[in-house]
């Protein structure tokens, strides 16, 4: 039968929610985890997973709460892990500080977990239950999850338009449609990626950084160029440091991979012509990637979305009208019948200024 839980059991566990997702930028390729220690009602120790290679959520609530662990309920938002990684394991933990009951949101899908934290735990005779607020904890960690189960990141797609749906005059401007406060909300977006996604148009095009500009930076995503001819240009500000770039080629050209090389790119080739959205995902995952937004041109919007690969969608929308010679939001296939659009369920809004973001998945 499910657990039954009461009204301080969703307190505590929204609580470690909270927790959790002050590593929203910082604990990449780990997922984000918080959690609260809990005995008669009264929160006694709390904690959250800050960074790879530093105490997890479990040992540092633990560390809180002292001798007042010892019989506590701990709620914690994912599985506590039951391997040696870079730390030891935290039901090793939970146990010898004798915990008396743990409560998860969600089991950790990492094979090398994946109920074996929660058998530990029973075995030592610590009461376990699962569930509680679990649909928090999979939005908090829609990225490790999709790698853990998928074996590709959650794909995110960054789209800024006019009223009209067009994203830049028939000349290519596009600087700026939206606002300042819509562009510092897609700054908050970049810190919690692992990666930031683009096509060698855009390069080409717009020569963007794709860094992470806003508030003290913990981390600043890889940046990633599809360019089957690699021509990016060595001197091309995505290439700068700070962070890591990786360009995925269809062609080993020595003399181009070199300077690119030189200027600390890393060039990876494909196999095939061009470059296969489905491989890149894949070799994004073994590389650790969690959560990858793509801010592209149409043309690899389009395919990404053709492909069925775009998980979603972040749309931003200006109050301005830019006519029907301005250039599209995303190239797609024409279709015959309305039927055969594609449908998106709305996630959340919210307004920016004078502008306004949708979040949306497919339907």
């Amino acid at each position: 039968m499910p657990a039954e839980f009461n009204a301080f059991d969703r307190l505590a566990m929204a609580r470690a929610l909270e927790l959790a997702e002050r590593g929203l930028a910082t604990t990449h390729p780990n997922p984000r985890v918080g959690c609260v220690l809990a005995r008669d009602g009264r929160i006694v120790g709390e904690g959250w997973h800050e960074r790879a290679g530093e105490a997890h959520a479990e040992v540092m609530a633990l560390s809180a709460a002292g001798a007042a662990a010892q019989g506590a309920s701990a709620y914690v938002t994912l599985e506590p892990c039951s391997h040696f990684g870079r730390t030891p394991p935290c039901a090793d933990a939970l146990i010898q500080a004798r915990i008396a009951r743990v409560v998860f949101a969600i089991e950790d899908p990492n094979p090398r977990v994946s109920g074996a934290g929660a058998l530990r735990l029973r075995q030592a005779g610590i009461e376990v239950e699962s569930g509680l607020l679990a649909r928090g904890a999979e939005e908090l960690n829609v990225g490790y999850l999709s790698r853990m189960r998928r074996g590709r990141p959650w794909v995110r797609i960054k789209l800024a338009m006019s009223l009209d749906g067009r994203t830049a005059l028939a000349n290519g401007i596009s600087r700026w449609i939206t606002g300042e406060p819509a562009r510092a909300d897609v700054q908050l977006w970049r810190a919690r990626s692992s990666a930031m996604l683009t096509g060698i148009g855009t390069v080409l095009a717009d020569d963007p950084r794709l860094d992470v500009r806003s508030g003290a930076v913990q981390h600043q995503p890889l940046r990633v160029v599809l360019d089957s001819r690699l021509r990016t240009p060595p001197t091309a500000r995505i290439l700068a440091k700070p962070g890591e770039a990786l360009l995925f080629s269809a062609i080993d050209e020595p003399v181009r991979r070199s300077a690119l090389e030189q200027r600390g790119a890393v060039v990876e080739r494909l196999a095939g012509s061009r470059a296969d959205l489905g491989q890149v995902l894949a070799r994004l995952a073994e590389l650790e990637t969690n959560e990858v937004m793509v801010e592209a041109g149409p043309t690899l919007a389009g395919a990404f979305l053709q492909a069925g690969l775009a998980d979603e969608l972040l749309l931003y929308i200006a109050p301005v009208l830019l006519g029907p010679q301005a250039r599209a939001l995303v190239q797609l296939p024409e279709l015959a019948d309305l039927a055969q659009g594609r449908r998106f369920s709305l996630m959340d809004m919210c307004a920016l200024g004078a502008d306004l973001r949708l979040r949306l998945r497919p339907a």
